[in-house]
């Protein structure tokens, strides 16, 4: 009777355990179907002002939203900004306790980032610059891009990626695969909140843009143009920091405005260190000290255009362009 009781003890036990293997088995094979071999880098120029983090965030979050079984990463295009983020992580604990994410604080170069990415096998990466327009850091990501992807092995197995591709910035870019000036009507569609607080407050809506002076910022003008036939019940001027149209084209301008209240808001995607010093600092050569000198009431709003979700989600349709464009499947 003993003897049979033991029998059962252990039958029982080799059926429970054949059973959660089997199911086990059967979770990890799916696991393993569902996993995708396709990943998402968000390159972003970045910024070293902590409040600021949350507009770079956003866009991160929005993109997850969308695509949530495919990885998404972050990137900073420049130098500068991640040296200053290696920094601080010497003091990881203070700026983790602040609410920085730890893949804002360990932020990677680029090539660092894809490297990561080949090295836990993922074959096709879509690279999303958050970028205005495709000037000089735009140019110098689609660099890194196309070197990685040209690189061609012997054998085709060991060719390291099947698709590394680059999506567009915000406003578009030159070439006749997307019409920019397309990409320019829908970003301006998402600035409705813009123009309506302009609006309540009688008030011009200027933007600071951070333009370049090595490439043409004519973009900013044609927003412009397209931003007063969106919005005729207010008048917007676009400046930049750098190149033209600098802060005296926007004086000319605004001396033809019928109001003297003025809306000051950032054309780029965080509310970094510009928005903090160039546009709204206190310095005698700030836009608002100039413009206040000048008579006008200026409100400054310290926002970037990533914490707008509608603006945000521009990069998600890139996204999505680039995927299509290139046959890598988004779940």
């Amino acid at each position: 009777m003993r003897d049979q009781v033991k029998s059962i003890f252990w039958l029982t036990l080799l059926v429970i355990f054949l059973t959660t293997g089997n199911a086990l088995a059967m979770e990890g094979h799916a696991v393993a179907a569902n996993k995708s071999n396709t990943a998402i880098v968000i390159a972003s120029f970045g910024t070293t002002v902590p409040g600021a983090v949350k507009s770079i965030v956003n866009i991160i979050d929005r993109t997850r939203e969308a695509f949530p079984v495919t990885e998404v990463r972050v990137t900073f295009t420049s130098n500068i900004v991640r040296s200053v983020w290696k920094n601080r992580q010497k003091d990881a604990d203070r700026w983790l306790k602040e609410g920085i994410p730890v893949e804002i604080l360990y932020v990677k170069n680029i090539i660092s980032t894809i490297g990561d990415l080949r090295e836990e096998g993922y074959r096709n990466i879509i690279v999303q610059p958050t970028h205005m327009f495709f000037m000089e850091q735009s140019h110098d990501l689609d660099s890194y891009i196309r070197a990685l992807a040209s690189i061609h092995t012997m054998k085709k197995k060991w060719r390291p990626f099947d698709r590394l591709v680059m999506g567009r910035p915000a406003l578009g870019m030159p070439g006749d695969r997307y019409d920019y000036h397309e990409d320019i009507a829908e970003a301006v569609k998402t600035l409705a909140a813009d123009a309506e607080l302009a609006a309540r407050e009688h008030a011009v809506l200027v933007y600071m843009g951070h333009g370049n002076e090595h490439w043409s910022t004519g973009i900013y003008t044609e927003t412009q143009k397209k931003m007063r036939k969106q919005y005729p019940q207010i008048k917007t001027c676009i400046g930049t920091v750098e190149g033209s149209p600098g802060l005296e084209d926007l004086l000319v301008s605004l001396s033809h405005a019928k109001t003297k209240n003025i809306v000051l808001k950032p054309f780029m995607i965080v509310a970094g260190d510009h928005a903090a010093n160039d546009m709204a600092g206190p310095d005698d050569d700030s836009w608002k000290s100039v413009l206040t000198r000048e008579g006008y009431k200026v409100k400054p709003v310290l926002k970037g255009l990533g914490e707008n979700d509608a603006f945000a989600r521009i990069f998600v349709d890139h996204i999505r362009d680039a995927a299509e464009e290139n046959g890598i499947d988004l779940h």
